[in-house]
């Protein structure tokens, strides 16, 4: 199999030669990772339960766990599901690689959707299920969300959407997502929304498929499913903690599936990640973060704020020349928008992720205004 470099590496291939200005801090503006403190209640109880670390955990996920994920189905959405209807994951990276091989093995000419540009673990999920590919262009002109030509639908087995989208920061309407409902049914394909974004937004809580799918007469989940997890909500990526939820049918052979894989999450993190998963408190401070990180980027760049994810979408002409000056002047990392689609989606522009405390997102933005306001005029090297 031959994989694409991750856009980090290329993001250190093309910084690699670049004498910085070592006056200046350095800031990273370019994983999607929480930089604040997990919280204490959440460590405590990770501490409290090592002793757990003697046993094997189940690869169905324990009880508890499967009861709080429920539990936060249920408050967030208004969704109530059994526990035939959810499988705890290792995160939900684990479940994007794996989950389409399941899906697809048995197909004899897979068809896989993906929107474009993308978290590239949906491109190497595709390359390991032998699929063939086609790209849900997110364009501006249709502020980002997903347009589809239906005729390429009668041939699809999967399609993976993700929205609140990772890098554009578009969000769909209940409506939206329900017309893609209706297609998967239509068409008798597999539809996946990546929610893992859906807890980091300003005002309006964004809509899960779940709801959608009821909305459009589907209580069932037929041919629908949805992936969450606590590492951006809980500022906790390293616990691992995600889901699946949705049609009960094709849950129930992918949990079988799951025993031969192997990436049961440790029981000291399943009851730290249920502790997390019952908890709202914590998450609302974390969205008055990102609140304060907006209105600096709006007040400082000018931009609008984002409705949802922690994301800045930004463009700037040519992204990596762009972002080899900013690292140069003023030792300032972000990704170019390129690294992050195919197709020509995704260039001109970089993704810059705000998640820093108010203090250093501060700082990095007055930098980086420096830079967007001399670009035009500065040689790009």
């Amino acid at each position: 199999m031959q994989f694409e470099a991750y856009p980090f590496e290329k993001l250190n291939r093309l910084l690699a030669d670049v004498i910085v200005d070592k006056g200046l801090n350095p800031i990273s503006l370019t994983i999607g990772e929480p930089q604040f403190e997990t919280p204490d209640f959440i460590q405590n109880s990770l501490k409290e339960h090592s002793a757990l670390l003697r046993r094997y955990p189940a690869s169905r996920g324990e009880d508890f766990l499967v009861d709080a994920q429920l539990g936060f189905v249920r408050r967030r959405f208004g969704v109530t599901l059994d526990a035939t209807q959810i499988i705890p994951t290792f995160g939900t990276r684990e479940v994007l690689f794996n989950f389409p091989q399941f899906l697809l093995f048995d197909r004899p000419h897979p068809v896989m959707a993906y929107t474009n540009p993308f978290y590239q673990i949906y491109e190497g999920a595709a390359i390991a299920s032998r699929a063939k590919v086609w790209h849900i262009d997110l364009l501006p002109e249709n502020d980002f969300r997903p347009r589809i030509d239906e005729a390429k639908l009668v041939d699809t087995d999967l399609v993976i959407l993700n929205f609140p989208n990772n890098p554009t920061a578009a969000t769909m309407a209940l409506e939206e997502l329900g017309r893609w409902v209706e297609w998967a049914l239509k068409y008798d394909f597999v539809l996946m929304n990546d929610e893992c974004y859906s807890e980091i937004y300003l005002d309006t809580p964004p809509p899960s498929l779940l709801e959608a799918s009821i909305a459009v007469g589907n209580p069932s989940f037929k041919n629908v499913v949805v992936i969450n997890s606590i590492s951006k909500r809980s500022s906790a990526p390293g616990l691992r903690s995600g889901f699946i939820a949705g049609d009960a049918t094709i849950l129930k052979s992918y949990a079988q599936y799951r025993t031969y894989v192997g990436c049961a999450s440790p029981l000291p993190l399943q009851h730290a990640a249920a502790d997390a998963w019952s908890n709202e408190r914590h998450v609302q401070k974390a969205r008055e973060y990102y609140r304060q990180n907006f209105a600096l980027a709006q007040e400082i760049l000018g931009v609008a704020p984002a409705q949802a994810t922690f994301y800045l979408w930004i463009a700037v002409g040519d992204d990596e020349a762009f972002a080899r000056f900013l690292y140069r002047t003023q030792n300032v990392k972000v990704l170019p928008g390129r690294y992050l689609g195919r197709n020509g989606l995704g260039e001109g522009y970089i993704r810059i992720a705000l998640v820093e405390e108010p203090s250093i997102t501060e700082r990095a933005l007055v930098r980086l205004k420096t830079v967007l306001e001399a670009f035009a005029q500065e040689p790009q090297a």
